[in-house]
């Protein structure tokens, strides 16, 4: 019989979701431990819920450590909860995202027959994110240490924090000093609008989740990985021109020619999300630019694009090695975001079609391939649930030949999946930054023999963290 709080041994063989890995017991008992593992560490872990096949438990020491252990660099691993995987060698690293993507077909997708290519790694490891966003809050997170510490004694004030949320702690956020995946000017700007608000801390109070009161919401910075261009989104309660015009003067001096677009946005939400009501561009241009291979693409506020330059351009390689298009075929992009897969693919088929739900992306995309000179895509704003109040518009212009789908993490609403097994184009792209929708999407198109899984590979967008990529075809039967 097993008791919580009771502290057992067990070799780490896998990792799971949640932030968890799995081993288990001689017993044949399942064991789901949370912490900083990797496998092949043998730990002693501490049970804190007991079911009937399995246990939870909290990682208390590594006995003997795995042999793809590696020390993190980031003093803030462990706590925050973005690169979770700092602690193991990015060889190791590629072989377990490879293995999700797979394991996730097989086992939630019901898949058994696919070729799969070996994951492509990043070319950077560190400093490649091409956007970030941070956090004010009125709580700081404290690390166990501070927390036995007076508050005299501590090196920071604990009622503001500019930074990234705890896991399950969005009250609090963790003041960061330096984002290891984040580029030098991206960091920079941060340490730069952390000083203003600090200094400002009077009239520029952090928002509090517990009162919904206090002005500095949010932190959105944009660094073009190629243009080299920086858009700092600051989002606050109300709009004060006077201030945000010396933050200006100051994110100018210290940024110099590579500040491009400077915005203020303003929300009454109680929530911690980085959306503005209201916007107000205090520098420079309401847009960025970025470059992948010959496309310039306009990137606004609110839109998407892909976070790390150098690996979109791998991607989107991919995307198109996958789809196999001709010059003759028709292509349907669903969630094309500002256009970017849309413009790759233009060049060589005869049409190319984008949906996307958020209208100023639908504006950027049109903006896009009217700067590239691209001429044979079209772009809507439509939430794909409601495919059918155009179906007949975009028929009129051409089935889909190949429709290529990069859907939020959250993967497609069942009725647009089943939206696109009505459109039943010959070849199907799925596009994916999580496996398990890839596979649930993946077995409802695929019911009823409709369409096979043909190939997939995953692609290494996210290094040091347990996130991946991957590109699936699917052919219709």
């Amino acid at each position: 019989m097993y008791k919580k709080l009771q502290c057992i041994e067990v070799e780490i063989t896998d990792v799971a979701e949640k932030n968890q890995c799995f081993g288990q017991l001689s017993d044949g008992m399942a064991v789901f431990v949370q912490g900083a593992v990797a496998v092949g560490d043998l730990v002693e872990a501490q049970i804190y819920k007991i079911k009937k096949n399995y246990l939870h438990a909290k990682l208390t020491h590594v006995i003997t450590p795995s042999t793809h252990r590696t020390s993190p660099i980031c003093p803030h691993f462990g706590t925050c909860g973005g690169c979770k995987w700092q602690h193991m060698d990015y060889t190791e690293q590629l072989r377990l995202k490879q293995k999700q993507v797979t394991d996730a077909l097989k086992h939630i997708g019901g898949f058994d027959h696919f070729h799969v290519e070996p994951i492509i790694p990043a070319k950077a490891t560190y400093a490649y994110r091409n956007k970030v966003d941070l956090s004010f809050t009125d709580l700081r997170y404290l690390t166990e240490e501070e927390l036995t510490q007076e508050p005299h004694e501590l090196n920071k004030p604990i009622d503001f924090a500019l930074g990234f949320h705890a896991p399950g702690r969005y009250a609090k956020a963790i003041d960061i000093d330096h984002c290891f995946i984040a580029t030098e000017a991206t960091n920079t700007a941060i340490q730069l609008v952390r000083s203003f608000a600090l200094t400002h801390k009077d009239v520029l109070p952090p928002y509090s989740t517990k009162t919904h009161e206090g002005e500095l919401r949010n932190l959105v910075i944009r660094h073009g990985g190629n243009s080299d261009q920086i858009m700092v989104h600051l989002i606050t309660s109300t709009h004060q021109p006077v201030l945000m015009e010396e933050l200006s003067q100051l994110l100018q001096k210290q940024l110099g020619a590579r500040l491009c677009s400077f915005i203020n946005s303003t929300t009454t939400a109680k929530n911690t999300a980085a959306y503005g009501e209201k916007s107000y561009l205090i520098y420079g241009k309401e847009t960025i630019e970025d470059t992948l291979k010959n496309y310039t693409y306009q990137i606004s506020a609110a839109a998407f694009f892909q976070t790390n330059t150098a690996q979109a351009e791998c991607l989107y390689d991919l995307i198109l090695d996958m789809a196999q298009l001709s010059a003759s075929d028709v292509v349907y992009d669903l969630f094309c975001g500002t256009g970017s897969i849309a413009l790759y693919a233009a060049r060589h088929c005869k049409k190319v079609i984008g949906i996307e739900l958020i209208q100023s992306a639908v504006d950027d995309a049109q903006a896009n391939a009217t700067r590239n000179q691209i001429h044979n895509t079209s772009f809507r704003q439509l939430d794909m649930k409601h495919f059918g109040q155009i179906s007949d518009q975009l028929s009129s212009e051409g089935m889909a030949d190949v429709i290529i789908t990069d859907p939020p993490r959250a993967g497609m609403h069942p009725k647009a999946v089943e939206v696109l097994r009505e459109l039943h184009a010959p070849v199907v792209i799925y596009v994916s930054c999580n496996p398990a929708s890839l596979a649930r999407d993946g077995a409802m198109l695929c019911e009823g023999g409709r369409y096979r899984l043909v190939s997939v590979q995953a692609v290494d967008l996210f290094p040091q963290t347990q996130h991946v990529e991957s590109v699936a075809r699917f052919e219709r039967v």
